[in-house]
């Protein structure tokens, strides 16, 4: 879908790869520019790295004037560039936006933070949790009474940060395409995490979601809710709409039971959810999904990823594959109704040679 789209990555941690690999596994032509020396705090290795997939590993060292210049021959083809460094980091090396867009006005430059390119906060260090805390997108994310429990990455490393800035880049390019200019994108998880707040924030103007934590459907109901069942498994509940609040009444057996049928008392939901609690203990997470996986009781046990890609409908729709010795996810979205393949993994530094040697020659083949 994108391989006519050119990409240079100046390889950090968390969403920018992310975002790359996400861009590769569309079609995007991409050439990870890996730093010299390994790095744990990076995650960089010599064995391979999933995030790396479909991309082309080339290693620099930008603290060098031969690494600087590799990559300012390279951002001269290239339609995009990202990076994830603090601010200020890229200016310091000599290849800050001003300097990359002398070289190719149409270029798209990325900067993927966590607190954006400006702000009081702009220079302090931070990570997922903290970023979705300052923008209100951690705040309903548990019940009354206990802390909100940060769910891994997806809410801001990705949904607020990787994705914002993809769709971003693509937004870019396609101007660049059209007036010629190039321009700089600031991705921030805080400015994406709130952004994606706004359905919340669109119930809350009704008086849906109640800012006092505990007294909302999603943080405090018994219908929409997670129950761990007789053999330490959970299961999630998603029945808000009345049909489906009947439907999973009925099966079970509680249609007459007084003590549910005002769905929505909120006086009663803390009574209404210890119920449950003792209900969906009572039997195993394979004995709910036997009760109600397929209904329109709203319904889902909570998987682990490796079982998630054993379950009948994930096999079905071919959502994970196994390679290199990983579990992986299968691009999304699809096209047509095709399950979109990624291309290999290299190993760090795999092309380093291949990509140099095209540089020096000028070569038409660089992106080949």
């Amino acid at each position: 879908m994108l391989a006519d789209i050119k990409i240079v990555e100046i390889c950090g941690i968390g969403p920018g790869p992310f975002c790359a690999m996400h861009l590769a596994d569309l079609g995007a032509q991409v050439i990870a520019v890996e730093r010299g020396e390994a790095s744990s705090a990076t995650g960089q290795s010599a064995a391979k790295n999933a995030m790396n997939r479909g991309k082309r590993s080339v290693i620099a060292d930008l603290k060098t004037p031969e690494g600087r210049a590799a990559v300012l021959k390279l951002i001269e083809s290239a339609d995009a560039l990202i990076e994830g460094m603090r601010p200020g980091v890229m200016e310091r090396l000599g290849l800050g936006p001003e300097v990359l867009l002398a070289r190719n006005p149409k270029l798209v430059y990325g900067r993927m933070t966590g607190w954006g390119q400006d702000g009081p906060l702009a220079k302090a260090a931070g990570h997922d949790n903290n970023y979705i805390s300052l923008s209100g997108a951690l705040y309903y994310c548990g019940t009354e009474g206990q802390a909100p429990s940060s769910p891994i990455t997806m809410i801001g490393d990705i949904g607020g940060g990787a994705l914002y800035l993809a769709v971003g880049l693509l937004a870019g390019i396609l101007n660049a395409r059209t007036t010629g200019k190039g321009t700089v994108v600031d991705a921030a998880i805080v400015d994406g995490s709130a952004h994606m707040m706004q359905l919340l924030m669109s119930m809350a103007s009704r008086g849906a979601i109640l800012e006092q934590r505990g007294k909302s459907m999603h943080d405090g109901s018994h219908f929409y809710a997670t129950y761990r069942c007789a053999d330490g498994h959970y299961i999630s509940l998603g029945a808000m709409e009345p049909q489906f609040y009947a439907l999973l009444l009925e099966k079970l057996d509680l249609s007459e039971d007084a003590r549910f049928v005002r769905q929505w008392d909120t006086d009663r939901w803390s009574e209404q959810r210890a119920a449950f609690e003792s209900i969906f203990g009572s039997r195993t997470r394979a004995q709910w999904c036997e009760l109600f996986e397929g209904t329109d009781v709203c319904f889902a046990p909570v998987l682990s990823p490796r079982e998630s890609s054993e379950h009948p409908h994930m096999t079905a729709r071919d959502v994970y594959f196994r390679r290199d010795g990983m579990l992986q996810a299968h691009p999304a979205p699809r096209f047509d109704g095709q399950v979109l393949t990624p291309r290999a993994t290299p190993t760090r530094g795999e092309h380093t040679e291949h990509v140099l040697a095209a540089l020096d020659a000028d070569s038409e083949g660089l992106w080949s």
